[in-house]
């Protein structure tokens, strides 16, 4: 199968403002877009049946009208749609499987809202094998969209963060010709905290090997992405509020998740987790060793 961007479809704003970020994405590295949209009662395709008494006929006009659109918007884009009788959680690890990344709708921007993401997107997000990407809506409750300042964020992990995360990142700066910064979080450890504040010596020694760490990890990358302008970022806050605050205006964040290849333990770290909840862009969210 060819590689295609794959975007789940199922009617809500959220999705339609997902597969527009989807079709720009595709575009943007010259792949297909797969518009997907799944429901187990889909019946098997009749023969030359009248629309009033076809059963697939609101989710082909779901998928059909999201294709015109997008078709119209990037005409040298390759749209197809898909329809599968499938569980939609299933439908869509499925194709996450065989995609370059999935792209979902997220709903929630409040604050309280924002934890209860539906039935579908966290488990999905948890338990696929390639990058998910999650989108919320350019406008929600009268809320305008972010700024955006032109830039990608990556949440690098204090033990080692895996090739196929800082690929994805780097990949992403490139495709949008922007910059990328790559953000550190530190908690500050008991010791170094003071009555009167903290003691400077021992958190300039901790942003010190977090910076050569840092710097250690990136040398490749930078190599391999010479075009990329690349810029560090260590913050002496808990990792997940040090990526929530760095993403904001960003084009998009990407954050790791580490894979289970033995077993059925699957979840997600705080800092994806804070990523999805709290980050006001779209979040990549990558499956790595």
């Amino acid at each position: 199968m060819e590689p295609v961007v794959t975007v789940g479809l199922d009617g809500s704003p959220a999705s339609l403002a997902a597969a527009r970020w989807a079709a720009e994405e595709a575009e943007k590295r010259r792949l297909t877009l797969r518009l997907l949209h799944a429901w187990p009662l889909l019946a098997p395709e009749p023969v030359r049946t009248p629309s009033e008494v076809d059963q697939n006929y609101w989710a082909k006009r779901l998928v059909h009208t999201a294709q015109a659109e997008l078709s119209a918007r990037h005409p040298g884009l390759t749209v197809v749609g898909s329809l599968m009788a499938d569980d939609a959680q299933e439908a869509l690890l499925r194709a996450a499987s065989e995609s370059e990344m999935l792209v979902l709708g997220s709903r929630g921007l409040g604050s309280a809202e924002s934890y209860f993401m539906g039935d579908v997107s966290l488990p999905v997000v948890a338990r696929a094998e390639r990058p998910v990407v999650l989108v919320r809506r350019g406008e929600d409750k009268g809320h305008p969209a972010p700024t955006r300042v032109g830039r990608v964020v990556v949440a690098l992990e204090p033990h080692g963060s895996g090739e196929d995360l800082l690929d994805f990142a780097f990949h992403s700066a490139a495709a949008r010709d922007v910059p990328l910064l790559a953000v550190r979080g530190r908690s500050v450890p008991l010791h170094a905290r003071l009555p009167w504040g903290v003691d400077h010596d021992v958190t300039e020694e901790l942003t010190r090997e977090a910076r050569e760490e840092l710097s250690q990890a990136l040398k490749p990358w930078r190599e391999k992405y010479p075009q990329v302008e690349v810029d560090d970022s260590i913050r002496l806050a808990s990792p997940a509020k040090a990526v929530v605050h760095a993403a904001e205006g960003a084009e998009l964040l990407v954050v790791g998740r580490r894979m289970h290849r033995h077993g059925m333990n699957h979840h997600l770290d705080h800092v994806a987790h804070a990523a999805i909840h709290h980050a006001r862009c779209p979040v990549a969210v990558v499956p790595h060793d």
